[in-house]
């Protein structure tokens, strides 16, 4: 074999016209957002040379992908290889001796083709939105005389006309083995999961490897779903369990205005170790899902969040009230109590969870409206002052535990929809989502709540815990259907 290729190893190079999208469907692909890694540019003629890029699960290599430079002169290289072949129709000996004759004239399209007269598999990569010009039937022609298996991959970079779509299909249908629309910007697992699927159909000497790629993407993305529940339930358990404490002397309880500092300093302090929680939690669902351009803090002046005193908040998320009244009854808890979900201050949850990914804080302070905290005084014996102390934690709010939940849930869900082919440094915007925690059903319901009510007394069901990871694992793989 030669410099790209092995016999036990499928490999696949990924060919088209120069900024198609070969690197974007590639990092989408192979879930790789890391310009140090794989390229991607709107520059033209970014990949210059043939980039090897391995898929290995549990340290095995199954499969290998090849980014190629783009074609540059596709309607020249096509008139030479036609000289060569004669009279005859050219065929792989013509492109064989095409790059051992022509690497000075045509540089591009000989790294390109080498890995084919290796033996690799074709992806071509194109963008339907362009006329089906003569540049364009030459790329399909030399393509179709490398004799290699074919898959021609739809990737659209705007709105295609379906006329143009549909000419695009018609004639890449004559040299293609197969034809497949990929949007390498906004493809999700199952289209991954589809596109190794359709390898699969045009190379059948190497089955076995390509189905065990696809095996294991399906394991991989099991496991990945249960350490994002792990995730989010150690965050919810931190956080109904937050409680922040603050000395207080006598001097501080006698003069009003000093307690009232104290109280608003106890209660920023709340609030910030709750978005640590957050940050915590959200990155490490960005790491499960190799996420390195979608970040966890958001640039406060870009994000104006939510409006924490607006019944429109409360509206869309959490549970609502007749739900919050069956799950209490059921769990033992108030049921008086539920039934009071105003939306003033004093019926707000945690504002951390509102707003772009990590962006709970900024918007959090920027109203200065703070939900009502739990605050009492507590007794620390003889160890400081006079032995007294104000706690806060947790948000009256019976819908605290809800609004924490959802938000976790609706971004997990925002992540897996984000197509790691893209390169722009965006927060995940959640205005627009609705609750997804109203549509459990009730037994779950039941369950969580009971389980948030030990938490929320400081004391979570251990006995509990497996059934309530159950139950996270069903609602995330749930949310996925939903992208």
């Amino acid at each position: 074999m030669g410099t790209w290729l092995s016999d036990e190893i499928p490999a696949f190079a990924v060919v088209g016209r120069v900024n198609a999208g070969k690197s974007a469907t590639l990092a989408t692909l192979l879930e790789i957002d890391d310009d140090e890694l794989l390229r991607v540019s709107a520059t033209p003629g970014e990949t210059t040379n043939v980039l090897p890029l391995p898929v290995s699960y549990d340290g095995e290599e199954l499969m290998r992908f090849l980014d190629t430079p783009g074609f540059q002169q596709p309607v020249e290289a096509m008139r030479e290889i036609q000289k060569l072949a004669g009279s005859g129709v050219p065929g792989p000996a013509e492109i064989a001796r095409f790059t051992r004759e022509c690497r000075q004239r045509f540089p591009d399209e000989v790294r390109l083709l080498e890995p084919l007269v290796e033996g690799a598999g074709v992806i071509y990569v194109v963008d339907p939105c362009r006329p089906l010009r003569d540049t364009f039937l030459a790329e399909i022609e030399i393509l179709r005389w490398t004799g290699r298996p074919r898959l021609a991959l739809l990737n659209p970079q705007s709105e295609p006309s379906p006329e143009l779509e549909r000419e695009w299909r018609e004639r890449l249908g004559t040299a293609f083995n197969l034809v497949r629309s990929f949007d390498a910007h906004r493809a999700r697992y199952d289209e991954r999961r589809r596109l190794l699927e359709s390898l699969l159909q045009i190379e059948e000497h190497h089955a076995k490897h390509i189905q065990r790629v696809i095996d294991a993407m399906a394991n991989e993305m099991d496991e990945r779903r249960e350490e994002a529940a792990e995730a989010i339930l150690d965050f919810l358990e931190k956080s109904l369990t937050l409680r922040v404490s603050e000395p207080i002397d006598v001097r501080d309880r006698s003069v009003p205005s000093r307690g009232e500092k104290k109280r608003a300093e106890l209660e920023e302090r709340y609030f910030k170790k709750l978005a640590d929680l957050e940050q915590a939690c959200l990155k490490r669902l960005l790491k499960t899902y190799r996420h390195h351009l979608l970040k966890a803090e958001v640039d406060p002046e870009r994000h104006s969040g939510l409006n924490l005193a607006m019944a429109e908040t409360w509206r869309k998320w959490g549970l609502n009230r007749w739900q919050l009244a069956a799950a209490g009854a059921v769990a033992g808890g108030a049921a008086g109590a539920v039934f009071d979900l105003g939306v003033g201050v004093h019926s707000l949850g945690a504002g951390t969870v509102i707003g772009a990914i990590g962006g709970g804080t900024a918007a959090f302070f920027k109203g200065g409206a703070l939900p009502e905290l739990r605050i009492k005084g507590v007794g620390l014996g003889k160890i400081q002052s006079d032995g007294q102390a104000l706690e806060a934690g947790p948000p009256e709010s019976p819908n605290f535990a809800w609004v924490l939940l959802d938000s976790m849930l609706l971004r997990h869900r925002g992540i897996l929809a984000r197509a790691h082919g893209r390169r722009d440094e965006a927060a995940l915007d959640l205005e627009d989502e609705e609750s997804l925690v109203r549509n459990f059903p009730a037994a779950r319901r039941a369950l969580l709540q009971k389980w948030f009510a030990s938490c929320l007394k400081g004391s979570p069901d251990r006995g509990k815990e497996p059934e309530v990871f159950a139950e996270l694992v069903k609602a995330l793989e749930e949310a996925e259907g939903e992208v």
